[in-house]
């Protein structure tokens, strides 16, 4: 109910906006534009831009590798989603690599990790090259988790994040963690000193990466940007969801320039090369404020730092070329992990037990609120995570088998749970 009221907002703040809009278009600035750097200091000074030319070579090979080596192995996947009540297929083809047992839903669809290698799990994946493409994401992962921090470090120190919890104690950690990757837990540290550390560690220590693909001359149709003109959308205007709160979420972005491309139309867009990619930036629900759209080139990154995420709105604006990014993200996993689910069966079933003479499953208690607890156990663990799984998380299939145990389990669980709904 809660989430139907969220959407049914989002839809009114959209009407409301196109038709004070009218036929009239907001505008928007690129780098071309003399306003733009005081723009993006001003209005967008937490998003953070870094040139291809500052990401290590070596880095940057492994990574482009393992997107070209998940396209050979066909592992992106177009997901069926739920928008205001319709089913829609993605234009965008995705795949998800992060933790272990964990999974991450948007737009009602959960997607299950890929695991990336991980000390104390044994993951056996299909091939080599998919294992090295794992091993090539996490380094990634661990590059971008390094990058947040100083780019939060430095936010702390210019005071451009108005977090009256931010204190100094999260400066000398940010320092510590970009230079060495782990703060000693030396016992004789203060307490204010450790809820520090852990704040800025759960805000950009990403348990995942969502990678997409697309090739837009192979798409039949694209949505146009309704706002500002921009021209063609591969992801249209969104917040990202289910996200810890302020955490930062950090892009790189491949375009495979170079392949064959159309020719741009005669009537260029202002400011915006239409055959090249763009992310696009504007205040949510603000007619005031100019958008912003920033060029994307080969093996560029860029953070959404802090509230970015919650005080504005991106889009993805599609270029000529196919292109690959990682997103990668701090996925609130409070329901969305294995532990999680494994924790809310055995929940479940202590309400159940077994006569050791005659084998027989009786129920321990026939209270209502017993009851049906184990009833919306039941439901989440066949509606959030099985019959999830069976339709679109077993494409993962081709990476790895890791997760069959696991559902096997899962399972057994909601058999147990359904002879427990039938005894009432």
């Amino acid at each position: 109910m809660k989430r139907r009221a969220g959407e049914r907002e989002k839809r009114m703040k959209k009407k409301k906006l196109l038709e004070e809009l009218g036929k009239d278009r907001l505008p928007y600035m690129t780098p071309v534009d003399a306003d733009f750097h005081q723009l993006w200091k001003s209005r967008y000074s937490k998003l953070i831009f870094r040139k291809s030319d500052t990401v290590p070579e070596e880095l940057h090979q492994m990574v482009q590798e393992a997107f070209l080596t998940l396209r050979e192995h066909d592992c992106f996947f177009q997901d069926l989603v739920r928008i205001k009540g319709k089913d829609f297929v993605t234009p965008v083809s995705r795949i998800l690599i992060g933790n272990p047992g964990y999974t991450y839903k948007y737009l009602n669809t959960r997607l299950f990790t890929v695991p990336w290698p991980t000390v104390g799990y044994d993951i056996k994946y299909c091939s080599p090259q998919i294992h090295d493409v794992c091993k090539a994401l996490i380094r990634l992962n661990d590059y971008l988790h390094i990058e947040a921090v100083k780019a939060l470090q430095n936010l702390v120190e210019t005071k451009e994040i108005n977090d009256t919890t931010v204190i100094d104690g999260e400066q000398n950690f940010a320092t510590s963690l970009a230079e060495k990757e782990s703060i000693s837990k030396d016992e004789s540290s203060c307490c204010v000193q450790a809820d520090n550390y852990i704040s800025l560690k759960n805000r950009t220590s990403y348990n995942m990466t969502l990678l997409n693909y697309m090739d837009p001359l192979q798409m039949l149709y694209l949505k146009q940007e309704p706002y500002f003109g921009m021209g063609d959308m591969a992801v249209s205007w969104h917040h990202d969801e289910n996200l810890v709160e302020r955490s930062t979420v950090a892009v790189y972005s491949y375009s495979c320039e170079g392949s064959a491309m159309a020719e741009s139309d005669e009537e260029i867009l202002k400011g915006r090369d239409p055959a090249v990619w763009h992310v696009g930036l504007k205040v949510a629900w603000d007619i005031e404020t100019p958008g912003l759209a920033m060029p994307l080139h080969q093996g560029d990154c860029y953070l959404m730092l802090d509230d970015l995420n919650m005080t504005h709105q991106h889009c993805v604006l599609a270029g000529f070329s196919p292109r690959f990014s990682s997103t990668h993200r701090v996925a609130d996993c409070s329901r969305g992990t294995l532990e999680y689910i494994f924790g809310q069966c055995e929940l479940a079933l202590q309400n159940l037990q077994t006569d050791l003479d005659s084998m027989a499953l009786s129920l321990k208690s026939l209270e209502t609120a017993v009851i049906k607890q184990v009833e919306e156990i039941h439901n989440e663990v066949e509606f959030e995570w099985l019959r999830q799984f069976w339709f679109q998380g077993k494409r993962y299939l081709k990476c790895t088998d890791w997760w069959l145990k696991p559902i096997a389990k899962l399972e057994e669980f909601w058999r147990k749970m359904e002879i427990m709904i039938f005894k009432v």
